[in-house]
């Protein structure tokens, strides 16, 4: 069966599936048609439920893939730890299973923003674009020790307790402990949008919260971002972390905007 042909059925059924990628189970959907194909990469411990909000949305201008890493939704419980690189692996592997032939855009929020940029480094062939949601960075504890050293050793080390009781996943560990730090601007240059939120919040559940905080965090991403020909940052006070349910037309029309500059060449 084609690759089109293959788009129009998944676009009539759009039922959750399992497929097996290496040794494990992975639940996924796929919606939708056209010229692009998006893969969406949710957040750290999350399943692909959490792109409800946008996910027909975006179906309704291209291929659109969700699905749950291994350990999450209904894809294979796994006790063991991950790192980004590995969930990279398999998303690449799962793209490969799915007779996904030409390059996506990967959508990515929060620890999927690693994965996705692990992703493009390691697969560039598999990738041509990139927006990322509010995503994880190794960098958020310097940002907290910035504002105050000593409060932000205990907030970290606290942070850290509560990521190894809530089981295998384990991810401030892994992002937090990437020394030296990835030369992730060397990712090729591809269309690269970040959407960040830099929401005020009354009662900062700690330093990166702060009013402070959300401003440093802000400029991250714009240097980041600034360092590719093709970035773009978009800072938000309307969403909180979760930018895709805050404010799910931003997203898409961002995506349309990652569309469109892609058509152009």
């Amino acid at each position: 069966m084609s690759l089109i042909g293959i788009a129009l059925s998944f676009s009539i059924a759009a039922q959750p599936n399992l497929i097996n990628v290496n040794e494990f189970q992975l639940e996924y959907e796929v919606a939708g048609q056209g010229k692009h194909t998006v893969l969406l990469e949710a957040g750290g411990g999350a399943s692909m439920s959490d792109w409800d909000t946008v996910f027909n949305r975006i179906a309704e201008h291209a291929t659109v893939i969700r699905y749950s890493r291994v350990g999450n939704g209904k894809s294979t419980v796994i006790k063991r730890h991950f790192t980004s690189n590995d969930y990279a692996d398999y998303a690449s592997e799962l793209l490969v299973n799915l007779n996904i032939k030409q390059p996506v855009i990967l959508v990515a929020h929060s620890y999927g923003g690693s994965i996705a940029r692990d992703f493009a480094t390691a697969y560039p062939k598999q990738v041509k674009a990139l927006l990322l949601l509010d995503p994880s960075s190794e960098h958020d504890v310097d940002i907290l020790r910035a504002i105050d050293l000593e409060k932000a050793n205990r907030e970290i080390a606290q942070i850290k307790l509560d990521d190894m009781a809530n089981g295998m996943s384990n991810q401030y560990l892994d992002f937090w402990s990437k020394r030296p730090l990835p030369d992730y601007p060397q990712i090729k240059d591809i269309p690269v949008t970040v959407i960040a939120s830099v929401r005020k919040t009354k009662n900062p559940a700690n330093l990166f919260f702060t009013d402070e905080g959300r401003k440093m965090w802000g400029e991250l991403w714009q240097t980041w971002a600034g360092a590719f020909p093709q970035g773009k940052t978009v800072l938000t006070e309307k969403s909180g972390h979760f930018v895709q349910v805050d404010e799910p037309e931003l997203v898409v029309n961002e995506l349309l905007a990652l569309m469109q500059k892609l058509d152009k060449h």
